[in-house]
C-alpha cells in the first residue's frame, strides 16, 4: 500500500482547512505542526463577530482595486496563519513548521507562488516557527527556512508585494 508521505499529509490538512475560508479572493488554510502533531490551524476570515466577505459579497481590496501583497489593513480577513499562531501557545510554536495551502476563490487552483505576506512573515518569525512548507500543487510544495526571513529583511527594501 502506497501511503502520502507526511508533508503531503500535513498539507492535505491545511487544504482542507482553507474550505472554512471566507475570503472571495483566495482561501488559504494552513496547520502548524510540531513532533508530529498538530498544535494549530487557521483559515483566512474576518475576526469573530464580525461579517465575512462571503456574507457581506463584495471584497473592499478588490473594490478597490488593491494589488495582490499590498494593503492589507485594508482587507477585512485574519490571515490563515495569523489564526493558527494566535489560536497556539508561544511554547508549543518554538521549532514548529507551518503548513499552508491557498487556492483562488473562484477557480479553486492553487494560488500561484503562494507565500506568506509580509506581516505574517514576522508573525511566523516571532512566533519562532521554523520551517514554512507551501503547495505548489498536489504534489510539489517549497521549503522555506525561516531564518532567512530573518536574514533577507525586505522591510528593508521597501519591497511591496509578492
Amino acid at each position: 500500500m502506497k501511503r502520502v508521505d507526511k508533508i503531503n499529509y500535513y498539507l492535505d490538512i491545511a487544504e482542507t482547512v482553507l474550505e472554512r475560508g471566507t475570503c472571495l479572493r483566495r482561501k488559504f488554510g494552513c496547520a502548524i505542526i510540531k513532533n508530529d502533531e498538530v498544535i494549530s490551524t487557521g483559515y483566512a476570515g474576518a475576526p469573530r463577530g464580525r461579517k465575512n466577505c462571503c456574507d457581506l459579497n463584495y471584497c473592499a481590496r478588490e473594490k478597490l482595486n488593491i494589488p495582490r501583497g499590498e494593503r492589507y489593513e485594508m482587507c477585512r480577513s485574519v490571515h490563515a496563519e495569523q489564526n493558527a499562531i494566535i489560536s497556539a501557545s508561544r511554547k508549543d510554536l518554538i521549532d514548529s513548521n507551518l503548513f499552508l495551502v491557498g487556492k483562488d476563490s473562484k477557480t479553486l487552483e492553487y494560488v500561484e507562488n503562494a507565500m506568506p505576506c509580509i506581516l505574517c512573515k514576522r508573525f511566523i518569525i516571532n512566533a519562532g516557527i521554523k520551517k514554512v512548507y507551501i503547495r505548489q500543487n498536489k504534489q510539489d510544495y517549497v521549503v522555506v527556512d525561516v531564518e532567512d526571513w530573518i536574514n533577507n529583511d525586505e522591510s528593508l527594501e521597501g519591497v511591496f508585494g509578492y
